[in-house]
């Protein structure tokens, strides 16, 4: 009796395979260790405060005194290395007030400087003419 052995195919992968497969994951980790790069620049970038003037408008605003002439002034430990300057003038003779922010400071090496200019109204020096 005669025993015929069939060869099973070779349980290995060729070398077209093998170079496909290292192509497929070095694009994967290439991907992701980009993502990561830009994971990091966006943490950095938010990590970094940027100081405009519309804090001390707001800050203004919320009083209703108005005194003419220039102020300057530092934010202290909240932000260290900006300093900011105010200027009140009149602006006609309707109880209007042309008012000028200025905020200078380093960010991150480089010179961060915030101007903004507002009208604003006080009702108690509204000038009457005839009393």
């Amino acid at each position: 009796m005669k025993t015929s052995l069939k060869r099973s195919p070779p349980a290995a992968f060729t070398l077209l395979e093998v170079v496909i497969a290292s192509a497929v994951l070095a694009i994967c980790l290439f991907s992701i260790l980009n993502l990561c790069t830009i994971s990091l620049r966006t943490a950095r970038s938010l990590g970094r405060v940027h100081v405009d003037a519309s804090s001390l408008a707001a800050r203004l605003t919320m009083t209703n005194r108005l005194e003419e002439g220039v102020e300057t002034g530092d934010f202290g430990q909240s932000h260290p290395g900006y300093s900011w300057r105010r200027s009140i003038s009149p602006y006609n003779t309707n109880g209007l007030y042309l008012v000028e922010f200025e905020v200078a400071g380093m960010s991150a090496g480089r010179e961060d400087h915030s101007q903004l200019t507002l009208l604003l109204y006080r009702p108690d020096s509204v000038r009457r003419v005839g009393r």
